[in-house]
């Protein structure tokens, strides 16, 4: 029974959990330390549970296990990280009087973040305890545990909760505003979770989605509070705070995701009313090219383009000016940014000759040879390392754009694949299914997004105060070295497997971690270069590297949105 509890992943979920948590030395992160251990517990029990049971109620991803444990502490782990790690910026005087005002303040919004993430686990996991004591065949003493958990959880965390934003908060009216605000966070959680698992059936597991709808919902939360402190000035101060003031490069980026996030929604809406009035009967709005012509094609496709070109081009710079001083057209500001240096002139060049060479190329291989997809889609992780690291060592700011920019255009044409959208909807479909895998189905196809987001995320989440230089770089090691390098080696020389079920191999996994470790040896010498100041000691670093090549051995979910999460967090507090 000890071993079925205590599987490889969950091991590994907790020596992760045990890292971050010994290196906290401030004491006013007690609570928020608390509520991880209180959430990883919880976490634990409910995936126990459910993988424990004929849990039926969505369809999730096939041969995945239900990932609730890792779904539930990693967006909160993240925070923490970046908490542990600004507060020791903070005690430690690495800023001045002004740079400690901004910190402070950033301290302050990123432990909103954290809670809002926290309770929003929570309020899940609350969620799929009442879904397991409602199933068919589940005794009332079942029932009665189930309730007394979940109560006694919820107040728990409340109650930390509260008394972490009342230390930090001494205006009463503020901490209930703020708490208030966290766990309408926890509600929005269970909605989107539900969503994504019934409108995406078999494309993710519960942890997947879990960790899906606790970035979205923080994501788009934290426009809105923008526009809100933007709208109102007395709300940032008796209200909220919001954390240091954006740059044009981020308020760009944020306009254009939640934009292009929404726009299904509004698209939606216009065909819906476009088939009432034309008394269409046909109410699916996602058009099959097998089954409708070009009549009733082209009609929904320009209205597609139209509301497309209107979003991008009005509504969301209309937001961007609205939150932001921008002198021209944000589009104009972008364009103007890029060819101000000659640098970026060359990295721009650079990556569009890598991306249309490799590109043909593998699609060719794809489909005239017997190369496995698996090894194929290794490719793409090292043209991603060619790519972003040379880029992030001399022009970050600019491959923030270029993140930013190339997750829009990977959500645009995702978006014209689900609803084939004429002309191009049936060609990207096509195109499409020749890079993906057994995590991806025809509904959704979602191993190119994870890879960029992996590789994204820890180079947006540095952004400001940032004392270890190796975390912009967790997802482009982890992903483009570790992960490659484990595929490679255990495919063609591993023997000795984790596992009997699982197919990672130990030759594999030392593989990973090797050649991250060497990858850090040469990097660092480099970043000491550029003027960095290297407080990462290798010890620390080698536990860091090992453990997120141990998870990436041992788990089933998707790989490149979790590991790069987790090193980034380790990475923080090493």
């Amino acid at each position: 029974m000890a071993a079925g509890v205590w599987s490889g992943e969950r091991v590994v979920v907790f020596l992760v959990i045990i890292q971050v948590l010994s290196s906290i030395a401030s004491s006013w992160l007690l609570w928020e330390a608390m509520a991880l251990v209180l959430l990883a517990v919880g976490g634990l029990l409910v995936e126990i549970f459910v993988d424990g049971s004929e849990f039926t109620r969505f369809q999730t991803r096939r041969g995945a296990s239900s990932g609730i444990l890792l779904g539930t502490v990693s967006v909160p782990l993240v925070m923490l990280s970046r908490l542990i790690q600004l507060s020791s910026g903070l005690t430690s005087q690495e800023v001045g009087s002004e740079g400690a005002m901004s910190l402070e303040s950033e301290l302050a919004y990123l432990n909103i973040q954290y809670w809002s993430a926290s309770v929003g686990g929570l309020v899940v996991l609350i969620f799929l305890s009442s879904l397991l004591s409602s199933q068919k065949g589940s005794k009332k003493l079942w029932d009665l545990r189930y309730a007394l958990f979940s109560v006694f959880y919820f107040v728990l965390c409340a109650t930390f909760c509260c008394l972490s934003l009342a230390a930090r908060f001494h205006s009463r009216y503020c901490t209930v505003g703020k708490a208030s605000w966290i766990f309408v966070h926890g509600l929005a959680a269970v909605g989107l979770v539900k969503h994504i698992l019934v409108t995406f059936p078999l494309c993710a597991s519960i942890g997947e989605a879990m960790l899906a709808a606790s970035g979205l919902v923080l994501y788009l939360s934290d426009a809105l509070l923008y526009t809100v402190v933007k709208a109102n000035s007395l709300s940032s101060s008796f209200f909220l705070h919001y954390g240091t003031r954006r740059s044009q490069v981020n308020i760009i980026i944020q306009g254009a995701l939640v934009s292009l996030l929404l726009f299904p929604i509004l698209y939606k809406y216009v065909v819906q009313a476009w088939s009432f009035f034309s008394s269409h009967t046909d109410a699916d709005v996602r058009d099959n090219a097998e089954h409708k012509g070009l009549s009733e094609r082209l009609p929904k496709a320009v209205a597609f383009y139209a509301l497309l070109t209107l979003v991008l081009t009005v509504f969301a710079p209309a937001w961007m000016y609205f939150v932001h001083d921008f002198e021209i057209h944000p589009i104009l500001w972008a364009f103007t940014f890029v060819f101000k240096s000659p640098k970026r002139i060359f990295l721009g060049i650079y990556w569009l000759v890598i991306i249309c060479s490799s590109v043909m190329r593998f699609y060719k291989i794809s489909r005239n040879s017997t190369v496995e997809r698996i090894l194929l889609r290794k490719y793409y992780h090292l043209v991603a390392v060619l790519m972003f690291v040379p880029a992030l060592l001399v022009e970050p700011e600019f491959l923030d754009l270029a993140f930013g920019v190339a997750l829009a255009v990977f959500l645009t044409v995702e978006i014209i694949r689900i609803w084939r959208i004429w002309p191009c909807g049936d060609l990207v479909h096509k195109f499409m299914n020749a890079f993906t895998d057994h995590r991806d189905s025809d509904l959704l196809i979602v191993s190119h997004f994870s890879l960029l987001l992996g590789c994204a995320l820890p180079k947006w989440l540095s952004s400001g105060f940032n004392n270890r230089p190796l975390a912009p770089f967790a997802g482009i090691l982890s992903l483009g070295i570790g992960d490659t390098m484990a595929s490679m080696v255990g495919h063609k020389y591993g023997v000795l497997r984790w596992s009997k079920a699982g197919k990672k191999t130990i030759e594999g996994t030392a593989a990973g971690i090797t050649s991250v470790l060497l990858a850090c040896s040469v990097l660092l010498p480099l970043l000491a270069s550029t003027g960095y100041f290297l407080s990462q000691h290798w010890l620390s670093l080698m536990i860091a590297v090992s453990l997120s090549g141990l998870l990436e051995a041992y788990t089933a979910q998707l790989d490149n949105a979790f590991i790069p999460l987790v090193f980034y967090s380790l990475l923080c507090v090493t």
